[in-house]
């Protein structure tokens, strides 16, 4: 079963059972604040999740019980039949009990296991099970191999173990004893992710955990071992984050459940051959805009300096085909169409990008997997039908199959003039797209593109902006042929900044690769086609910092080409000005094995920016 606790979620109980269910999940734990703070009785959540169709598989937490002095010890037996009334009338058997973090605590483990023993038989009269769980900062008892042993002695059917991989994995504790504990004696496994930090525990598990495939944790190697155990029960998550309180409760429900498949299929828990495999990647196929007739010249100027060719209009629709090398622009001025309805949000944006794929029907068959919204777009008479899955942010992604890319789609699809690759600019290939997004929506698109599409994710970098900071981390294909670098900042003078407040984010930056940047940035100067300015002083501390051949140092300064090295090769790269103050263009070469995004030099790029308006 997969469930997860509420207080992963923001809102009010009643919008988190709700965003619960809507994401597909099957149980849910029932967080003790979230129920003390609903406006109804317990008998009403528990008739809210049985119209939803979620089983309560778990109250939390049951804090500070085990060997406390009396008369605390007393009050804490009453307590317990208080709560044992409570699930009762929610409609739920099971209880979590967390280990004692209080001062009075005592560190007898045989005062603890009497007691959770007197717990259980207590629970056990009215046919309900408790699980005891080790809190990473708890005062006597934080190694779950404690709390086995404390569930071992006390030896209650009624008592068992809780696994959390948090509390586990953020201590470093071996694992090979969760496969010797006896699968009847999990009672139940709690999932959560977390960056790797420096920090004190409690902090780190409130503020920074996130869902799996988030974070850094080892969970293959805790699923491996739960494996092991027999374990079948319940996988649910719990999740403490800032984050995800700030998010809108249907988008980390949807977040939260693709993290279950996703871990459920590490290799782990039976499921290992069931869901399909990432299919093979050949690069950005095309980039649509949507734009309108007044916008259509000014692009239109701008795209024809940067090299494009106007080679075709669409047999049905508003829309025109630019290409340059194996660069595919598609510009819709559609009205009655997706294109229009995202730019009623946007303006004049980047509204869909195609993938070329070797296997169509396999990559939908695993977006369909991780609940990936599919979209059908209207088709003509005799057009091919592009499949395309919605992004986070509500744009497009088309796939295209290979066979088809080079040259079928657009034959069937646009009537084609002016085929000769001339006047070009050197542009080859589409090298990275970069995307603005909230800072609350990171985690969020990572996982969509590590669970649907199959991607890795980069470490995060920091950048400084003339007006604050910013983070950005990339998400990749295997073979780094399709490179999306995300980018936030909670500043809202930056670029990034400026740009979500004013356009709502999306596409900011498109980087096309070039051969010869040399050569290629000559041509667009020739062309009028205005390139962002870099001060002189770059350059003499590129001097200073690199071995350069003077003449490559001498071209790169005359033409605002930027520099950066790393073990595998050189990196260049130039800007353009930016669009209407909303998108602009990067020229790339990467020589030798360079694999980064130039991120030495985004501060220059950014004062630049800055400076230019």
């Amino acid at each position: 079963m997969r469930a997860i606790a509420t207080v992963c979620l923001s809102g009010d109980l009643r919008t988190k059972l709700e965003a619960i269910a809507r994401a597909g999940f099957e149980g849910v734990e029932i967080f003790e604040n979230d129920l003390l703070s609903f406006d109804g009785s317990p008998e009403e959540v528990r008739q809210l999740c049985e119209r939803l169709g979620l089983a309560i598989v778990a109250f939390q937490p049951f804090r500070d019980f085990e060997a406390m002095p009396e008369p605390q010890r007393s009050r804490n037996l009453q307590r317990a039949e208080r709560k044992f009334d409570l699930m009762e009338q929610l409609g739920t058997d099971f209880m979590l009990v967390c280990s004692n973090v209080s001062p009075q605590a005592s560190d007898d483990m045989e005062r603890a296991v009497a007691d959770l023993r007197e717990l259980a038989e207590r629970a056990a009269r009215r046919n309900l099970r408790i699980g005891f769980e080790a809190l990473a900062w708890g005062r006597h008892i934080s190694d779950y191999r404690d709390a086995w042993e404390v569930v071992r002695r006390a030896d209650h059917p009624n008592l068992g173990v809780v696994l959390d991989s948090f509390h586990i994995l953020s201590r470093g504790h071996d694992l090979s004893t969760i496969a010797k504990i006896p699968k009847e004696k999990i009672f139940f496994v709690q999932l959560a992710d977390a960056p790797l930090l420096e920090m004190d525990v409690l902090q780190w598990s409130r503020h920074f955990r996130c869902f799996p495939g988030q974070g850094r944790l080892p969970l293959k190697d805790f699923m491996a071992a739960l494996a092991k155990s027999g374990y079948d029960g319940p996988l649910s998550l719990e999740i403490f984050s800032d984050a995800f309180r700030a998010a809108p409760a249907d988008i980390t429900a949807l977040d939260g459940l693709r993290s279950l498949i996703w871990l459920e299929h590490l290799g782990q828990h039976g499921l290992a051959d069931t869901l399909p495999q990432a299919p093979y990647y050949h690069g950005v196929h095309f980039i649509e805009f949507t734009l309108d007739e007044e916008s259509a010249a000014p692009l239109g100027e701008f795209i024809n300096a940067l090299g494009f060719r106007h080679v075709g209009r669409h047999r049905s629709k508003n829309v025109e085909l630019w290409k340059q090398g194996e660069i595919h622009l598609v510009l819709n001025f559609e009205t009655d169409s997706f294109a229009h309805t995202f730019r009623l949000l946007h303006g004049t944006s980047v509204c869909a990008v195609g993938f070329r794929v070797d296997d169509v029907s396999r990559a939908l068959e695993r977006a369909r997997a991780f609940k990936a919204p599919l979209f059908r777009s209207q088709v003509g008479e005799g057009e091919m039908e592009i499949p395309a899955i919605r992004g986070v942010e509500g744009s497009l992604i088309y796939l295209v199959d290979e066979s088809a890319a080079d040259d079928l789609q657009w034959r069937t699809d646009f009537e084609l003039f002016d085929q000769e690759s001339r006047n070009e600019a050197g542009l080859v290939r589409i090298d990275h797209l970069s995307y603005v997004l909230p800072a609350t929506q990171l985690l969020s698109w990572q996982l969509f593109y590590r669970t649907v599409f199959g991607f890795a994710a980069e470490a995060e970098n920091e950048i400084v902006d003339p007006h604050g900071m910013m983070i950005s981390q990339a998400v990749l294909s295997p073979d780094r042929s399709i490179r999306l670098p995300l980018t936030v900042s909670q500043a809202q003078e930056t670029q990034p900044g400026r740009f979500l407040s004013e356009f709502r984010g999306g596409v900011q930056q498109i980087a096309f690769e070039s051969n010869d940047i040399i050569a290629t940035v000559d041509e667009l100067l020739a062309r009028g086609l205005p390139l962002l300015r870099i001060p002189g002083n770059y350059y003499d501390d590129l001097e200073a910092r690199f071995d350069i051949d003077p003449a490559l140092l001498d071209a790169m300064r005359s033409r605002n080409i930027l520099f950066d090295r790393s073990e595998e090769g050189d990196f260049l790269h130039a800007y353009t000005e930016t669009f209407s103050g909303r998108f602009f263009f990067e020229i790339v070469e990467r020589r030798g094995r360079y694999q980064k995004f130039g991120e030495a030099n985004a501060g220059i790029r950014l004062a630049a920016q800055a400076k230019s308006g």
